[in-house]
């Protein structure tokens, strides 16, 4: 395996981290809320990120690795904290939308690094897949402040 596949399949295994990160953020998000319409908007996202690690986990075999298969112990911990957070403080929408848009505020920081380690190793070959990911990341991060600076009005 060349160290360009090994660096390629490194980050995709971090992103993938990331996306199990935001499916089960988002499950969380949808168990925790009420609003019908907010309820399937985290479902859909939840689906989005399953979808976006299950791509990222076919690139990595695609480069000869093992695809990553769990979530990361940072991601483990925050939602544990927000469970522990929402006994205290309730979960009224916007208290799960701060928590959604701080964890998507993570996904595009991860996205983010990616999109360096991309230029730094020239690792053309996942440049096209990370970027459209990101983008979707980018969508859905001011899609989750939109809704919680309407809560936060209301």
């Amino acid at each position: 395996m060349t160290d360009i596949n090994k660096e390629s399949i490194s980050v995709l295994n971090d992103l993938i981290e990331t996306s199990k990160d935001g499916q089960e953020g988002f499950k969380t998000c949808a168990e925790d809320i009420k609003h019908p319409q907010l309820k399937d908007l985290f479902v859909q996202r939840a689906a989005d990120c399953a979808a976006a690690a299950a791509e990222l986990q076919a690139a990595v075999r695609a480069l000869g690795g093992d695809p990553e298969t769990s979530t990361s112990v940072a991601g483990d911990m925050h939602r544990r904290w927000v469970d522990v957070k929402s006994m205290f403080t309730g979960k009224d929408e916007e208290a799960v939308l701060n928590e959604a848009e701080r964890g998507e505020d993570h996904a595009l920081k991860a996205y983010k690094e990616a999109m360096e380690k991309i230029s730094k190793h020239n690792l053309v070959g996942i440049r096209d897949l990370v970027e459209r990911q990101y983008h979707g990341v980018q969508r859905n991060h001011d899609q989750v402040k939109a809704l919680r600076n309407q809560a936060r009005a209301s």
